[in-house]
């Protein structure tokens, strides 16, 4: 039986952004820059590297400037044109020519019901799922979610992103319980279990924000009962289909930013710039400074 192509994704970014907290009371923690381009935008981006144009955004309160940067801008293109700024019009030109569908998550009930919110859209496919805080850098390596889909084209089962875990830890996470397979980076999962920090052993492995899901997921999403928080919790649900059929985790190459964390959104920022040929050498020379004033 061929192995049904993916053909859509979907970025759950319907949640409050406690965390970065008065910022997110007016403007969504996807659309905080990383340097000059939003979360968001890196999150798109990856989408379409990775061969799929069908995008569905999950939002939620005070998302409407998500919207508003993919639109076209009419008089921002005719002022760019007006002053000869072609490069910065060719790029406001590419991200308005992204074809992207919106619907409202109506109740903060967690990433499961914003999954349950796509079922319309997704009609019976299997489909990617981004979050919408959640940056990978591959350099010109694959996107992450190619990576992932090439998995799903090998296994034509659920896969679930992971990355080992170090010394260095960000909080609670949710650890695969799997055995490895012939295929390198590429694990059955048995369960998924959430760790507090202090619980978490260096060398195991977590779920990150990327998944490849069949559509059997959403009657399973209908099924489970709100869980920690009230929320419909994304692992519990997978949690089910681990039992039921096959699932499987994937350590793809990249480097991962947890932007919904301040930390992580820093780490991000930094890191970005550096790589950036024309700020990179000026930044570095100042961070260089910042440091050596520290000792």
């Amino acid at each position: 039986m061929a192995i049904q192509k993916i053909r859509k994704a979907v970025i759950p970014a319907a949640g409050f952004g406690t965390r970065f907290l008065p910022i997110t009371k007016a403007m969504p923690k996807e659309m905080l820059p990383i340097v000059d381009k939003p979360v968001m935008q890196y999150i798109v981006e990856e989408i379409i590297n990775s061969g799929i144009d069908e995008i569905l955004v999950i939002s939620g309160h005070a998302k409407r400037s998500i919207e508003n940067h993919f639109d076209s801008s009419s008089q921002l293109e005719h002022h760019l044109y007006e002053s000869g700024k072609t490069e910065l019009l060719k790029e406001i030109q590419r991200i308005s020519d992204i074809k992207i569908h919106y619907t409202r998550q109506k109740y903060m009930r967690g990433t499961g019901d914003a999954v349950l919110c796509a079922r319309d859209f997704i009609d019976d496919e299997p489909f990617a799922v981004i979050l919408g805080d959640d940056v990978v850098y591959t350099g010109s390596g694959e996107p992450a979610l190619k990576q992932l889909l090439n998995q799903y084209e090998r296994t034509g089962s659920t896969i679930v992103g992971c990355r080992k875990l170090d010394e260095k830890h960000e909080g609670a996470c949710k650890v695969i319980d799997g055995a490895p397979t012939a295929e390198p980076g590429l694990f059955r999962v048995h369960s998924i279990a959430k760790k507090a920090e202090e619980d978490l052993v260096p060398g195991s492995y977590a779920t990150i924000g990327r998944y490849i899901l069949t559509p059997e997921i959403f009657d399973i999403l209908e099924m489970t009962r709100p869980g920690e928080g009230g929320e419909i919790h994304l692992t519990d649900a997978l949690r089910v289909l681990a039992k039921n059929g096959s699932v499987y985790a994937y350590n793809f190459n990249g480097v991962r930013y947890n932007t919904g964390d301040k930390l992580g959104y820093l780490e991000a920022t930094v890191e970005f710039a550096l790589r950036r040929k024309d700020l990179g050498p000026q930044f570095k020379e100042y961070l260089s400074g910042v440091i050596e004033g520290l000792k």
